[in-house]
């Protein structure tokens, strides 16, 4: 599951496109001109951009350099060379143009996720730094002791950051299925990574349903 958001100014394309991901899956926002993407990736942090490139107000191209680096997929009516490169010159991690096969889009989603997600070695919030290659945490620069389960439980929040997960999801997660406890064993982790990692206000109790991580720009 990843975090994306869809830049498109014609809303049967967005809608399209946002239904067709969310099937698979993925937690999608939808945002309409280039004005608009600039101020959600600056609220917000997405695993993925698909990205128009004529948008009303800022279009596409001025859009990815404020992108802060988060993987991008053009997807635009404007196919010649030229445009192509310079996408992939501003940093789009792949180019798709209109009109496109949806099982295609969907395809290249999929590669561009798992290209990035498997080099990402680090995440920092705040204070803390994560070191996926080492399994280390970091507070202040100072290293948290956390149990094998903390830092799996720490790992699934950071990989799905703004999203709901209830608490029987985060318990297949990280107990797996054949796990004979109840989500209580859940409610307690969170509670010892709130306090280790002084997250009390970054990790959110979702009412009646889980905990999202909330990571902001």
């Amino acid at each position: 599951m990843a975090s994306i958001l869809i830049v498109e100014d014609e809303v049967a394309i967005n809608e399209l496109v946002k239904r067709n991901l969310q099937l698979v899956g993925h937690q999608c926002n939808s945002v309409f001109d280039g004005n608009a993407a600039v101020q959600e990736i600056q609220c917000r942090s997405y695993d993925l951009i698909i990205l128009d490139i004529m948008l009303p107000g800022l279009d596409g191209f001025e859009v990815i350099e404020q992108a802060n680096k988060t993987p991008t997929i053009f997807l635009s009516a404007k196919n010649s060379m030229p445009d192509r490169i310079k996408g992939f010159s501003m940093g789009a991690d792949d180019y798709l143009t209109k009109p496109f096969e949806m099982l295609e889009l969907l395809a290249r989603v999929e590669a561009v996720l798992r290209r990035t997600q498997r080099t990402a070695s680090c995440f920092e919030a705040g204070n803390v730094k994560i070191d996926f290659s080492s399994h280390q945490v970091f507070h202040n620069g100072q290293s948290v002791e956390c149990t094998p389960k903390e830092y799996e439980l720490l790992e699934v929040l950071v990989n799905n950051r703004n999203i709901a997960l209830s608490r029987e999801r985060l318990l297949e997660l990280v107990w797996g299925y054949d796990f004979e406890g109840d989500t209580r064993t859940v409610d307690v982790h969170i509670q010892k990574l709130r306090k280790k990692l002084e997250w009390e206000d970054r990790i959110k109790t979702v009412y009646k349903l889980g905990y999202r991580l909330e990571v902001s720009r």
